[in-house]
C-alpha cells in the first residue's frame, strides 16, 4: 500500500468518526425535545420540552374540568363541586411515555426522521381519575330532592264550602341515566356541564277531573250558623237549618264520615250528668220519652244527626252534641246519604 492510499484511508476513517461524533451530538441535543407528531390528549406537543408539555397538557385537560357540574330540574339547579370529585390527571406518566415514543428507532433512524422532517405519529392517552363515590352521593342527593309522590286530587272543605284541590303528579329520577352521563362528562371532560335530569312521571290515581265522582256526596257543617249543607257531585244541593252542641257539649270539630244509619233509632242515654236518673238507660225508639225521631247518622263517640220534635231549638247551640233536625228534614236527608258519606264540621 503506497504512502498516498494510507494518507487517504485514515482521513476517510477520521471522517466517519467525525460524522459519527457530530450525529450522537445532534441526536443527544433533541434529547430533551418531543418528536414531531407526538399528541398526548389530543395536544400537539412536538417539538415541546417536558415542562412545556406538561403545562400544555394540564390546561387541556384540568382546565375544562375544574368547573363545576350542575344538573337542572324544574328551575332548581344542583351543583356538584369540583373538590369534591378529587380530580386527578396522570399526566407526568403521559409525558414520560411521549419521550419513549420520541426516541423510538435506531440512531440512524431518528437522524434520518429528523432531516427529512419525519413524524412519530403518537397519539398518547391522559388517565384521568375522579371520586365515583360522590358522583354516586351526587345522584342520591339529586333523587332525594326530585323525587316526589303523586298527590290525589281531593275535596278541601270548609263551613260553607268545597273546593278541588288539584292532582299533582308525581318524579322519579332516571338515577341510573343521570350517572352515566355524569361518568361520560368527567371522562371525556368535554360538553356542556350542566345536565338536564330525566325523571318518569307517576300518575296520581285520582285525577282532578275524577275527583267528583269520588265524592259524589259530601256533608257540611255550620257550627256558626246552624246550617247542614248537602253536596252532590261537590255541588251545593240542599241547605238545612239545624241545631248543633251548646255550650261544653259542642258537636266535635273535623272531618267524619256517617257511620252508620238507622230508622226510629233506640236511644242509648248516656252516663253524664245531664241525663239525670236515666243515664246508662236505653230508651227504645219511636216512643214519645226518646227525643231522636224518626232517623239516626251515627258521625263520632255517640254524636250522630237526628230528627227532633224541638223545633224551637233549631237555629241554635242546643243538643248535647248531636246534630238536629226537624223530622220532614232528617228523612229527606238519610234518604240521599250512605254510610261512608264524608261529613265536615266546623
Amino acid at each position: 500500500m503506497g504512502r498516498k492510499t494510507q494518507i487517504l484511508m485514515i482521513a476517510a476513517v477520521f471522517l466517519l468518526i467525525g460524522g459519527a461524533v457530530g450525529a450522537y451530538a445532534y441526536d443527544s441535543s433533541t434529547k430533551d425535545e418531543l418528536a414531531q407528531g407526538v399528541t398526548i390528549s389530543g395536544v400537539n406537543v412536538s417539538g415541546m420540552n417536558r415542562d412545556q408539555a406538561t403545562e400544555a397538557v394540564k390546561n387541556h385537560v384540568l382546565a375544562p374540568r375544574r368547573k363545576p357540574v350542575e344538573v337542572t330540574f324544574n328551575k332548581q339547579t344542583y351543583k356538584l363541586p369540583v373538590k369534591n370529585l378529587n380530580i386527578h390527571a396522570d399526566v407526568g406518566t403521559s409525558v414520560d411515555r411521549a419521550f419513549t415514543e420520541s426516541r423510538e428507532g435506531s440512531l440512524p433512524t431518528r437522524l434520518v426522521r429528523e432531516v427529512t422532517g419525519g413524524e412519530v405519529n403518537a397519539a398518547i392517552p391522559v388517565e384521568v381519575t375522579y371520586s365515583k363515590k360522590s358522583v354516586n352521593k351526587f345522584v342520591r342527593d339529586v333523587a332525594e330532592n326530585v323525587n316526589e309522590d303523586p298527590v290525589d286530587a281531593s275535596v278541601a272543605a270548609g263551613p260553607e264550602s268545597l273546593s278541588v284541590v288539584k292532582a299533582k303528579d308525581g318524579y322519579r329520577l332516571r338515577d341510573n341515566q343521570l350517572e352515566s352521563q355524569l361518568y361520560a362528562l368527567l371522562e371525556s371532560g368535554k360538553g356542556n356541564r350542566t345536565l338536564a335530569a330525566k325523571v318518569n312521571v307517576t300518575k296520581p290515581e285520582v285525577t282532578t277531573k275524577e275527583v267528583a265522582s269520588k265524592y259524589p256526596t259530601y256533608l257540611t257543617l255550620d257550627r256558626g250558623n246552624y246550617q247542614l249543607k248537602l253536596w252532590k257531585d261537590l255541588q251545593l244541593s240542599k241547605t238545612y237549618t239545624v241545631a248543633v252542641g251548646q255550650i261544653g257539649l259542642e258537636t266535635p270539630a273535623g272531618t267524619y264520615n256517617i257511620q252508620d244509619k238507622q230508622v226510629d233509632p233506640a236511644w242509648h242515654v248516656p252516663n253524664s250528668a245531664w241525663a239525670g236518673d236515666q243515664a246508662g238507660d236505653v230508651v227504645p225508639g219511636g216512643v214519645p220519652e226518646n227525643p231522636l225521631k224518626a232517623r239516626w247518622m251515627g258521625i263520632f263517640a255517640g254524636a250522630g244527626i237526628h230528627g227532633t220534635d224541638d223545633t224551637g231549638s233549631l237555629g241554635s247551640a242546643a243538643s248535647h252534641g248531636c246534630v238536629r233536625m226537624a223530622v220532614g228534614d232528617v228523612i229527606d236527608l238519610y234518604d240521599r246519604v250512605d254510610v261512608g258519606t264524608p261529613i265536615y264540621i266546623g
